[in-house]
């Protein structure tokens, strides 16, 4: 009995010793915010909260607090409030997303009392909907398609935030595109502004910064690609002709290009399919030739001349291979067409005097003779042109023919008196004050210029030279 009293005294000695100072014994108490599993935090900044109930050594408590979801380690701010340690995400916190918070290790107070914990809660912040997913998109992985009219598709499972779902779809190789939304925001149409490249393939890819209304981000990547070689048929050209213009419309003249082209006709080139807008540029010629080019129709086009071609000229045609048609694919070589227009130079025909009829290609030696009034020095002769004249060469074209005398030098100067033009192509002229040669011949110089500063018809042909000839004046 005596025993068993000494060691009730050693015991209350120890229990007396403790609670002087020496030795604490009672546990650090711990509850955490939030406490129960699956909780949803308010907001995107909700502090989660570590209550201790006695001062803490701070930067070893700190070491052990982890904040982790399926996406990674969340980066946070901590601080302290009394014994409280607050962490608040850098980021904040995703709607719906599970957050798992780790605590892991020993904690010390600054008593000098320890505690090792191992514990986890897992919580939601904002709400904890489910994530959208992507149900359905256009094209198909591997799909072919079109360069042309091509629209995207996405339809998602539930109504989507639409900028962060715009910004995390992109496309390789595609520049600006055009975002339609429809059905409440769960279908996305993406049309690009430009066609694309033939025979080429495409990636996009979705990635899970894209979020739901609500703000829930999408459960996974998704990516796809597609090619552009649903046709495969190379454009070529068909056929090449000439065309008149006649009550708004051109039509076939139903020659040949290698020599059918008459003056005032255009160039039509048709292709094999609907062709793209390059093909406006598509055409060249060699001898340059100036003149603008429209459509005909998807397939052709017609090169409408500034002026005419020069006559008595071979001018090549080239169809650029880099010619695309509406798919973008190159006709792959140049087309090439040699073509002789039937475009004449301006002649003079003839030239009457005195009812007689003078071919001017066949006068001998270049010298005509012709009957001078002894009265009135007067000289009268008709000029027949090959093309019509209209009313502004008319009245330009009589004053560039020149008559004056040549031999001898001491011939009187002599003048035009009259013009008339009897008919668009015939041409009546009187000169006076020449004399008939009676010791010797007087020859005079009839100059009908030609080349592009000559006389010009109605439709500008000029004539390939000069014609010059040479009228003796007899009695």
């Amino acid at each position: 009995m005596l025993r068993l009293c000494n060691k009730l005294f050693v015991l209350l000695c120890v229990i007396i010793s403790v609670s002087c100072g020496f030795i604490d014994l009672r546990e650090i108490g711990i509850s955490i915010e939030p406490g129960t599993v699956d909780f949803v935090l308010p907001g995107p900044q909700s502090p989660v909260i570590i209550k201790f109930d006695t001062e803490m050594l701070k930067n070893e408590t700190e070491g052990i607090i982890q904040i982790s979801s399926d996406f990674g380690a969340v980066s946070g701010d901590k601080f302290w409030s009394g014994n409280n340690l607050y962490f608040v995400p850098v980021s904040g916190w995703t709607a719906g997303v599970r957050y798992t918070l780790s605590l892991m290790g020993t904690v010390r107070s600054a008593d000098g009392r320890e505690l090792r914990l191992e514990r986890y809660v897992s919580f939601f912040a904002i709400n904890k909907n489910d994530p959208p997913y992507l149900e359905w998109y256009s094209p198909l992985s591997g799909e072919s398609v079109r360069t042309n009219n091509l629209t995207f598709e996405f339809h998602f499972s539930s109504s989507m935030n639409r900028p962060a779902t715009e910004t995390a779809l992109t496309f390789d190789g595609i520049g600006n595109k055009t975002f339609e939304w429809s059905d409440d925001s769960k279908i996305l149409k993406v049309v690009p502004e430009k066609a694309l490249s033939p025979w080429t393939a495409y990636r996009w890819n979705l990635r899970d910064s894209a979020k739901s209304i609500d703000g829930v981000p999408l459960a996974k990547t998704y990516s796809g690609f597609f090619i552009t070689d649903l046709d495969q048929t190379l454009p070529y050209v068909k056929n090449v002709y000439p065309v008149l213009f006649s009550d708004g419309c051109w039509y076939p003249t139903g020659r040949s290009i290698e020599t059918g082209l008459d003056p005032g006709q255009g160039i039509a080139v048709e292709f094999s399919k609907p062709m793209g807008d390059n093909v406006l540029r598509s055409l060249r010629f060699e001898p340059s030739l100036t003149g603008r080019t429209e459509y005909l129709s998807e397939e052709s086009i017609v090169y409408i001349f500034s002026r005419d071609p020069e006559p008595e000229t071979i001018y090549t045609l080239i169809v650029s291979g880099d010619t695309r048609d509406t798919e973008g694919l190159k006709t792959g070589t140049d087309h090439i067409i040699y073509f002789f227009p039937d475009i004449p130079f301006l002649k003079t025909l003839s030239l009457t005097h005195d009812s007689v009829v003078f071919d001017t290609t066949s006068i001998t030696d270049n010298v005509l003779p012709v009957y001078v009034d002894p009265g009135t020095g007067e000289l009268n002769f008709f000029l027949n042109f090959s093309l019509l004249f209209n009313f502004d060469e008319k009245l330009n074209s009589p004053q560039r023919i020149s008559l004056s005398p040549f031999f001898p030098r001491t011939l009187a100067p002599i003048a035009l008196q009259y013009v008339k033009w009897v008919s668009d192509d015939r041409l009546f002229m009187r000169w006076e004050g020449l004399t008939a040669g009676d010791e010797y011949p007087h020859y005079y110089k009839l100059v009908i210029p030609g080349g592009k500063s000559g006389i010009s018809s109605s439709r500008g042909f000029f004539m390939k030279e000069d014609i010059t000839i040479y009228l003796e004046a007899v009695k």
